[in-house]
């Protein structure tokens, strides 16, 4: 007697197997791209599709181009910066001294010293 569920072995929204049921894929051609360590990433296109200029690489995150003499060179990382990095960027010393008295001079006039 065999009992159970009648779908076991397939996944939830599986639809029919085969090119019968899809209809037949689109012309494909497959292009070569190289990153900087390379690694050849061969994906595939459709005939009538506009190929990228770049692709990342799969194996290691890196840009690849089409040309494998000169691949793409590798993003340059900036490192982390606090808010406080920033605003000394923008401002001098002299510039948070006198911004300082000024937010002083307002608290004092509010407590009326």
């Amino acid at each position: 007697m065999a009992g159970g569920n009648a779908i076991r072995g397939t996944r939830v929204g599986a639809g029919p197997m085969g090119e019968s049921e899809r209809g037949e894929s689109a012309p494909r051609r497959r292009v070569s791209y190289w990153c900087a360590n390379g690694h050849e990433v061969r994906p595939s296109f459709a005939l009538d599709a506009e190929e990228p200029e770049m692709w990342d690489c799969p194996r290691c995150g890196l840009p690849a181009g089409k040309d494998q003499e000169s691949p793409p060179d590798p993003p340059r990382n900036e490192p982390y910066k606090t808010h406080l990095a920033y605003v000394k960027e923008r401002r001098s010393d002299a510039d948070g001294e006198a911004i300082l008295e000024e937010a002083l001079a307002k608290l004092r006039a509010q407590r009326g010293e």
